[in-house]
């Protein structure tokens, strides 16, 4: 069984790489997730925040006393020109370079176009071989309209893909009424993959204290359905790679992630439950699957499934949605208990 698959022009010995995590920013954290059999790692993000705040700080403190001393202005220099990388990511990135046998991709967390690009540079420099682009924000301006913040986004991914030549995967949220035209559109941009979806952390509200909580939770294997199918609507369709995020846990959602159209399966909230060494039980696992149904490659299976090879390419679309309604045979069982989502009757 050959599991080789390439993503963002990189080969890797399995399609099973661990995603951007807290496991992800250490050192010792990351060799272990190499030793267990991940093909490759995405550290943490850098967020467009903790640069902007760096920058605020140092434009301060090389222009306090300007004022009072005329002459300073002539020796300090601008803070554009030594914008500060944060030092621990970018050591990060080199350390794991250096440590590490497979991949190292960095990961940028931004949405607005700016000088910070320069930050896509030190990442280059440091060693990574490929920049994930994690676009995500709330937008709460009533004034903003959806295309005014997918332009920013394409140009948030033009404008770091002119400053690095190391290639560049783009990570969205599901949150878009359109999603085949601005995938598409990141592409021409310079986007080489694409990944699907982002998961942030959604806030509650403490209905004693009137207090917004904040928490993060695992994903589920039926997380994977949402990626898995637009992943399987625009494999063939978008020409880039595709990398399955949210969801999957289990050997069942390794493959149906290939077969959707996936270049790799990230992994994140099964390695908090089952620990690193569950890499090796899902590559185990898809070997042997590949031999059951007889795939000599993870090539051969990547798309086998999508909505452009699918015999029934329907079945990703709306009009699924009424045969799934019908399945209830006996609408008594709702409300029982006795119905869950592996008994789910069609």
């Amino acid at each position: 069984m050959r599991l080789k698959t390439k993503y963002l022009g990189l080969e890797l010995r399995t399609p099973l790489v661990a995603s951007a995590s807290p496991f992800t920013g250490d050192l010792d954290r990351l060799k272990r997730l190499e030793d267990a059999g991940a093909s490759a790692v995405v550290l943490p993000s850098l967020f467009e925040e903790q640069i902007l705040k760096d920058a605020a700080q140092i434009e301060k403190g090389l222009s306090q006393g300007t004022e009072s001393f005329a002459e300073s202005l002539t020796y300090f220099p601008r803070y554009e020109e030594i914008l500060p990388a944060p030092h621990e990511y970018l050591a990060l990135v080199s350390q794991a370079k250096k440590a590490l046998k497979i991949p190292v991709i960095a990961s940028l967390n931004g949405c607005t176009p700016g000088g910070w690009t320069s930050y896509a540079r030190n990442i280059e420099q440091a060693g990574a071989d490929a920049l994930e682009l994690n676009l995500y924000n709330v937008h709460t301006d009533v004034k903003v309209t959806a295309a005014e913040r997918e332009n920013s986004y394409v140009e948030v991914t033009k404008s770091i893909k002119d400053a690095v030549k190391i290639p560049i995967a783009v990570k969205l949220s599901p949150f878009f009424t359109s999603l085949p035209n601005i995938t598409s559109r990141l592409v021409e941009a310079g986007a080489s993959g694409i990944v699907l979806f982002n998961r942030f952390y959604q806030p509650s509200i403490n209905p004693e204290t009137l207090e917004v909580e904040l928490a993060v939770s695992f994903s589920r294997p039926a997380t994977l359905r949402l990626p898995v199918r637009w992943i399987a609507i625009l494999h063939g369709r978008v020409p880039a790679d595709f990398a399955a995020s949210g969801g999957v846990h289990d050997i069942r959602g390794v493959v149906r992630a290939l077969l959707a159209g996936a270049n790799v399966a990230m992994l994140c909230s099964t390695l908090f439950q089952n620990g690193f060494k569950h890499i090796r039980v899902l590559e185990q696992g898809l070997r042997h699957w590949m031999e059951e149904y007889e795939y000599a490659n993870v090539a051969d299976m990547i798309g086998a499934a999508s909505q452009k090879n699918h015999e029934n390419p329907e079945a990703y679309e709306r009009a699924q949605y009424l045969q799934v309604l019908r399945g209830f045979r006996n609408p008594d069982e709702i409300g029982e208990g006795n119905i869950t989502e592996d008994s789910w009757p069609i």
